[in-house]
């Protein structure tokens, strides 16, 4: 049962990082390339429809570690789950700190209502979106090796 948790866990939070890393790396440098005012569009988008989903995507994840975590705690690679446990969560604090007030705002905006200094702010998410993709791809990392 503790082999089927743990294989369900890498793929459920594996997935989610594959997403972000998409995010950072695929979806958001295509749309600072597209002309005028389709790349904010797309964006605002992304952020509405991620932002529905990514929260229970993380709390899930974060629960199935814990929950691995607890269950295999007398088995190998304990402490290496539990470390990927806390960077996701450091993820998540600095989530609800910094990135999702950026992006409630962006979420919302269009060409008719964004402010200013519309792509600085976008340019400050895509900074600290790149420290939680590296946070979370070090805590996947850790999850693969507490397989093997």
């Amino acid at each position: 049962m503790l082999d089927a948790l743990e294989v369900f866990t890498t793929v459920v939070f594996g997935l989610m990082v594959g997403v972000e890393f998409s995010v950072a790396f695929v979806m958001n440098p295509i749309f600072n390339a597209l002309p005028e005012d389709s790349g904010q569009l797309g964006r605002a988008h992304g952020g509405r429809m991620l932002g529905a989903l990514m929260p229970f995507w993380y709390i899930g994840s974060l629960v199935l570690i814990v929950v691995w975590a607890i269950a295999g705690w007398h088995h190998g690679g304990a402490g290496l789950v539990v470390t990927a446990g806390v960077l996701l969560m450091v993820s998540v604090i600095m989530s609800l700190l910094v990135l999702v007030p950026i992006n409630n705002q962006g979420k919302t905006w269009t060409p008719e209502n964004r402010p200013a200094d519309w792509k600085e702010q976008s340019n400050r998410w895509d900074r600290y979106h790149y420290v939680r993709v590296a946070l979370i791809v070090a805590a996947f990392a850790l999850l693969v090796a507490a397989l093997v």
